[in-house]
């Protein structure tokens, strides 16, 4: 008789459910639910308004969707929930709550209802920029080795600028705090009853490292006096790594989801993370790039070194006894559609629509006409800033080149084209710094919908790509995860390598390099590297100047 896991993915906008079986690695049926208080930007349920670079969630929506998502693909599949042996979490990271001792999130309590500091602050929440700069500012006087593994800075989406900014603004919040927690780990303490801080959230979000711990208590002193026993009182030193079984699901969660009571719950996981065994990946010198809006890139290896620019080393972070590289774009889908929705004449609008084919899709037809270097264009990757390998948020685009006779679709190739080259300069700063990259593997709308992109991709980077047949790689590694907690012997797997080598289905097509291609991109290169430090490592700061004055504007 099969037996079944199911991954749950927590995105930014609606949460997932996928079942899958574990014998053929089928993904036998999924479901999705937006989060009713959906993201709270603008104003809280009672409507409080919001500050600027806000960006809040309830957490009642997190239990609300796994109501619906869970049966649902029980129902679908036609399966008894009996077969169902584990469940694993991924979510959006760093995602974070203040909770009482039983788990109770603050914005639950009638006197904190209307305090926005009481709420869940989602990834994107960036209200903690002071806090973050102070951080890099305090941390980089005291000579922190932190710093290092994060490419020497650490950004407001994360944990503690977010937890300081509750200090600064909302003392009482931070008093009446027992615990602040990812909202995956939250997850999992409602599902099981017990607290088990995951080593992907912890490393990649909140300083720490397997090894050292967390920064020591004088750094946190050094930020805020208050924040000196932080992590003795706030937070835990029990961390554990992916996979690991974080208890049985309790039967009070159980009835309510509509699954057995003791099925195995594993620790959660960062969604992007989760992407990684479920293409089967488990070994150094492999690349995983998760394209989207953004674009992650994952790599494992044997040692730690702090690569220049690279977001996070984390031991543990991503598989058990490897350590985990994360480094990323801050920008790829969305550069796309910022084109299409800002800079397309109606003509093309129209001929879409008579065509019945998107836009997309009509800028990368006429764009696959041209061969590289055809539309004479340079662009620069950095409409939302540069996350690797500069780490420079005020960084803004560029596009070279353009005459009274460019048209749209050469604009759109040499856009793809940098975000190319974008992903080429982090491979060669691995490279450069003794993590050799020998393959890509891709996931994520972009490796799906756009073969032209990917055919670029391996021809900036003279690498071979192979793509996930699965649209939901973070969901289908978050269920292998479930399978693994579970163990072999009720019908799992007893390590993640051993899940790694039956679940996993990849595209029989893969990226090939074309030779010719990859000459004239490799002249293109050069030449984005020039003005990628030119424009980038403070030769002229002409970007910086201008988002001053604009600033000056708003």
């Amino acid at each position: 008789m099969a037996k079944y896991s199911i991954g749950i993915d927590y995105g930014t906008e609606s949460a997932r459910a996928l079942l899958i079986n574990l014998q053929t690695g089928e993904e036998v049926a999924s479901s999705v639910m937006k989060y009713p208080h959906g993201v709270m930007d603008e104003e809280l349920p009672d409507g409080t308004k919001l500050p600027q670079d806000w960006a809040l969630q309830h957490p009642d929506d997190y239990i609300e969707v796994l109501k619906k998502i869970v049966p649902d693909v029980i129902k679908q599949a036609g399966i008894d929930k009996d077969d169902v042996i584990g469940l694993g979490i991924d979510f959006t990271s760093c995602t974070m709550l203040p909770i009482k001792k039983d788990g109770i999130p603050l914005c639950n309590l009638a006197k904190y209802k209307s305090n926005p500091h009481s709420y869940v602050k989602l990834w994107k929440h960036h209200a903690a920029q002071p806090e973050a700069n102070k951080l890099n500012e305090i941390a980089l006087q005291r000579g922190e080795d932190f710093l290092a593994r994060y490419g020497g800075k650490i950004s407001s989406e994360w944990l503690i600028p977010k937890i300081w900014q509750i200090l600064n603004e909302a003392p009482d919040i931070y008093k009446e705090t027992d615990k602040f927690i990812e909202a995956g780990d939250w997850v999992v303490l409602m599902l099981t009853g017990n607290e088990r801080r995951n080593a992907c959230a912890a490393g990649y979000k909140a300083l720490w490292h397997k090894r050292k711990g967390y920064p020591s208590k004088d750094f946190f002193r050094a930020l805020d006096e208050r924040l000196e026993n932080l992590v003795e009182e706030k937070l835990s030193k029990d961390i554990y790594p992916l996979g690991t079984k974080a208890g049985e699901l309790e039967p009070n969660m159980a009835k309510m989801i509509g699954l057995n009571s003791g099925i195995a719950i594993s620790v959660a996981s960062i969604d992007a993370h989760a992407s990684v065994p479920a293409l089967g990946v488990t070994s150094p010198g492999k690349m995983i790039m998760v394209m989207g809006t953004s674009i992650c890139h994952l790599v494992l290896d044997n040692k730690e070194i702090n690569v220049p620019g690279i977001a996070g080393i984390v031991e543990d972070g991503i598989i058990p006894g490897f350590y985990g590289y994360e480094a990323g774009q801050a920008a790829g889908g969305d550069i796309f559609a910022w084109f299409v929705d800002n800079c397309v004449p109606y003509e093309y609008k129209i001929e879409a629509e008579k065509r019945g084919i998107s836009i997309h899709e009509l800028l990368t037809e006429k764009a696959s006409t041209l061969n590289p270097g055809e539309n004479g264009l340079l662009a620069i990757d950095w409409w939302n800033g540069n996350r690797s390998v500069l780490v420079d948020a005020d960084l803004s685009g560029l596009i070279l080149g353009m005459t009274l006779t460019t048209k749209p679709e050469e604009i759109y190739r040499a856009l793809i084209e940098a975000t190319a080259f974008g992903t080429k300069m982090i491979i060669d700063t691995f490279n450069q710094n003794g993590i050799e990259i020998d393959e890509l593997y891709a996931c994520g709308g972009l490796s799906e919908k756009n073969p032209m992109l990917m055919q670029i991709y391996a021809d900036v980077t003279s690498l071979e790509i192979k793509v996930s047949n699965s649209s939901q790689a973070s969901a289908l590694g978050a269920a292998m995860f479930g399978a693994v907690a579970a163990g072999k012997e009720r019908g799992g797997f007893d390590s993640i390598f051993e899940a790694a080598r039956v679940i996993p289905k990849l595209k029989e097509e893969t990226y090939k390099p074309i030779s010719e291609n990859v000459e004239i991109y490799n002249k293109l290169f050069e030449e984005y590297k020039n003005l990628h430090d030119y424009f980038g490592r403070g030769i002229n700061n002409v970007m910086k100047r201008l988002k001053s004055l604009k600033m000056g504007y708003l």
